[in-house]
């Protein structure tokens, strides 16, 4: 086996963690966590009084003594509860924040539906041929399923998805290298098989 797709796996996999860890290691540390809704607000205790350490949206405002805290988590659950209700739900069912987000989730689900498609595509196949068969559009399908839910799963800071996706994504290019190559090999093949036009090739002799 070559090295090359062990390494450019390692490095995928330090790339994917690095993405997903220093967001992590990037914020602050916190005493208190409030979730309202898909929103989590995090605060430390600080001799300034209570300051906001995410989202970002509300740590623009400074410190906040105790009361102030308290009637800011009160406006923001109010704010939440005058959202309508379908909107709410959407928002708690895919665990996001706002509507853009959704653009997220369409790349997530966009993964799921190129992972299902790909066998999809190899059960019909193999039923045609009436014996199990991995046709190239798998390996395609699955690098797109593969790349959009590493995209996705770096999104979410989900440290499992992306050791999942790091080592498929390169699995899946290296076997269609692997296809490209062959059929380059089987072209040749066949060009230097077929004889030009008006060249008449001699019978080999038997030996």
């Amino acid at each position: 086996m070559k090295p090359g797709p062990i390494v450019a796996m390692l490095a995928l996999i330090g790339v994917g963690l690095w993405l997903v860890l220093q967001p992590t290691f990037a914020r602050e540390s916190y005493d208190v966590a409030v979730s309202i809704g898909a929103v989590e607000i995090l605060a430390r205790q600080t001799d300034a009084g209570m300051e906001i350490v995410a989202p970002q949206r509300l740590a623009a405002d400074g410190p906040l003594t105790p009361a102030g805290f308290d009637a800011l988590i009160r406006a923001e659950r109010l704010a939440w509860a005058e959202r309508p209700g379908l909107e709410r739900t959407l928002l708690g069912l895919f665990n996001i924040t706002s509507w853009g987000n959704f653009a997220w989730v369409g790349v997530g689900l966009l993964g799921q539906a190129a992972f299902f498609g790909r066998m999809f595509i190899q059960w019909v196949v193999s039923e045609k041929s009436r014996e199990s068969q991995v046709p190239e559009l798998f390996w395609w399908f699955s690098f797109l399923g593969g790349v959009s839910l590493f995209t996705y799963f770096v999104w979410r800071v989900d440290v499992v998805g992306v050791l999942g996706q790091s080592t498929g994504v390169v699995i899946y290019a290296r076997n269609l290298r692997l296809i490209h190559k062959q059929k380059r090999r089987a072209a040749r093949l066949r060009i230097s098989a077929d004889p030009e036009p008006g060249e008449v090739r001699q019978p080999r002799s038997a030996s």
